[in-house]
């Protein structure tokens, strides 16, 4: 693969807003001059995550990740440098040539996943080119025909079909074909071991559904058995196993469509089923999302909250649906208490796929939209499943759990009408309710009283739950991000530099970035931090971000460059700046920040050599 030109970079890189980008995968909202939302790189409680529009870089205040909209990618979805731009391009609708596009490069691993990928996306076309061109497919199409699956949706989602022949392994003879080794086919998860050793289909028999990532790309498949009268104990849905690609814990059906769809309704649709989704996206609902036919798990819920702040379960009002929704609502009143849930049960015994097929898609669009109830009315009426509320005993067993739920309604007016609801169906006294709900719900803020001393003046807000323990920054370090970013935007602050051949940053990592940033500005006009970015490591990209953070007064520029460069230069004693980096280390090591702890150590010995080649000159001489 040839290296991509960085014309063409910037070209690609200019052609769209990072805040379009990150927003598939994070849900952004304007704070002040920038965007802001949770991070994906850490359980972030509350949003630390900025992305600045005017200069098109990230940052988490809390992780201290930082980039640009190439890093970001490369970062979140464990990208090589090219894959991140084909993907940027994609994104951008722009043709990247095919010599650039990446092959044989990059790391192991992701060669590794590149071949995965590969591998994946042309078993997902084989089945495909199966199901709706050979005669080998003519009874599943004809199954999913029956199920009111229309060519368009089978070609939208990829559908295929592994047929199941004695003489002929299908897929895996192609795969041999393209020269692919047993150990690495053996790892796709794409075959079984039969007992003679060989490989054999995992999905023959099967109805084909493609399991894709957040980006589109294909990581593994579910087969839904097509015979109606299969063999003893074989599972009616068979999955992908774990792979390097396919984790079924963090995977959600159809979220790469779903995902942009719910940026304009504002929420996602959890599903039981695959053909649940599928049958609702050609009804015109296409926020739809279903696990892997097992339980929602807390990792589908982090990718769910990291998208949208509303989801909406539409599960089979039949019993087994209702379970599923109250052990959906339990796992998400733990995992993402601020997520606002809504609840569609449809009528027992019919499941979406089959609700459109036999109402259209106009009424099912119409029953999601106004057969919507809250999680606490679902849990009511499903607390009174095999209870006899006739029987004194089961009553009050049921009162005492209904109380339970209310207790968790966040506002008093809404607990009271809950409360006003159980007494009115009950005949009871609400005042009763009322002091039994007052021992289980959390005390009401206290209302202000007249002659009451005023209430105290708010503080500073809370300081925000970081993954990584805060960046220690000493006199030294802040001097060099100053200057840098005087040097970045100032013209006489760049011409005393340039002028001084013998100008130097004390600090190692500093200096690299000041010589990447003076390469830049030697062939442009304007500093654009999101395209010196690209010519960073991860370690460099944080210090340039550190810089672009610094705040510049023109007034007092002579002054403020004046004393930078005077701490970083003879003026800066090495005893003070050994001293300084003690320091430093002293608290990085208290606060157990271990990266900053290796940087600050490597700098402190780079110190100690300095001083100890003094002390040898100030001998020689």
């Amino acid at each position: 693969m040839a290296r991509i030109p960085s014309e063409v970079i910037d070209q690609i890189r200019s052609a769209v807003d990072i805040a379009d980008v990150i927003g598939q995968d994070v849900q952004l909202k304007k704070q002040g001059k920038n965007l802001m939302g949770h991070c994906p790189f850490h359980q972030d409680d509350t949003p630390s995550f900025s992305v600045n529009q005017e200069k098109q870089f990230f940052y988490c205040f809390s992780c201290h990740r930082s980039g640009n909209v190439f890093s970001f990618l490369e970062q979140l979805h464990e990208l090589s440098f090219p894959q991140a731009v084909a993907a940027v391009a994609k994104f951008a609708n722009l043709d990247l040539p095919a010599q650039y596009q990446e092959g044989g490069t990059g790391a192991p691993a992701n060669r590794a996943h590149d071949q995965f990928y590969r591998v994946h996306t042309q078993a997902a076309k084989l089945y495909h080119h199966i199901l709706v061109n050979t005669p080998a497919g003519q009874a599943a199409l004809a199954y999913l025909t029956k199920r009111g699956t229309t060519r368009e949706l089978i070609d939208r989602f990829q559908l295929g079909f592994a047929p199941d022949l004695d003489d002929q392994q299908v897929l895996l003879e192609y795969c041999q074909k393209q020269g692919l080794d047993y150990q690495f086919l053996r790892q796709t998860g794409l075959f079984i071991d039969r007992a003679s050793g060989e490989l054999a289909d995992r999905f023959r028999g099967r109805v084909i559904y493609p399991l894709r990532d957040e980006r589109g790309q294909v990581i593994g498949f579910s087969g839904r058995i097509l015979s109606k009268t299969p063999p003893p104990n074989t599972p009616k849905y068979l999955n992908s196993p774990e792979t390097p690609l396919f984790n079924k814990r963090r995977t959600l059906f159809n979220l790469d469509l779903a995902k942009q769809a719910a940026r304009e309704a504002g929420h996602l649709t959890l599903f039981e089923g695959f053909m649940d989704v599928i049958s609702a996206y050609g009804a015109g609902v296409k926020t739809g999302i279903a696990s892997m036919g097992t339980s929602f798990t807390s990792e589908q819920v982090q990718v769910i909250r990291r998208l949208t702040k509303q989801l909406t379960i539409a599960y089979d009002g039949d019993e087994p649906g209702q379970a599923a929704i109250e052990r959906s609502l339990a796992l998400l009143e733990e995992a993402a208490p601020d997520l606002a849930v809504k609840v569609v049960q449809l009528p027992a015994g019919i499941d979406p796929d089959e609700y459109v097929q036999k109402y259209g898609a106009i009424k099912f669009r119409d029953y999601l939209a106004h057969g919507e109830e809250s999680p606490v009315d679902f849990r009511l009426a499903y607390l009174k499943k095999g209870k006899n509320l006739e029987k004194q005993s089961d009553l009050i067993a049921y009162l005492n759990a209904a109380l339970q739920v209310v207790a968790k309604v966040t506002t008093p007016v809404g607990r009271n009408v809950y409360l006003n609801q159980l007494a009115t169906e009950f005949q009871l006294d609400e005042a009763s309710l009322q002091r039994q709900l007052a021992t289980l719900a959390p005390a009401p803020p206290q209302v202000e009283q007249a002659g009451a001393a005023p209430p105290a003046a708010p503080g500073p807000p809370p300081p925000v739950a970081a993954d990584r323990p805060p960046q220690v920054v000493d006199r030294a370090e802040r001097a060099a991000q100053l200057l840098l970013k005087y040097y970045c935007y100032d013209e006489d602050v760049r011409y005393q530099l340039d002028a001084s051949p013998d100008f130097r940053f004390p600090q190692p990592g500093y200096q690299q970035l000041f010589e990447v940033i003076k390469d830049y500005l030697a062939g442009h006009e304007r500093f654009a931090p999101a395209a010196v970015m690209d010519q960073l490591d991860a370690a460099g990209q944080q210090r340039l971000t550190q810089v672009e953070r610094q705040l510049i007064n023109e007034e007092e520029k002579d002054r403020v460059v004046a004393d930078c460069r005077r701490v970083l230069g003879e003026g800066y004693s090495l005893t003070e700046a050994i001293e300084e980096k003690q320091a430093a280390i002293q608290e990085a090591s208290m606060i157990g920040d271990a990266d900053r702890l290796v940087q600050l150590t490597s700098e402190l010995v780079n110190l100690y050599q300095r001083q100890q080649a003094m002390k040898t000159e100030e001998i020689n001489q």
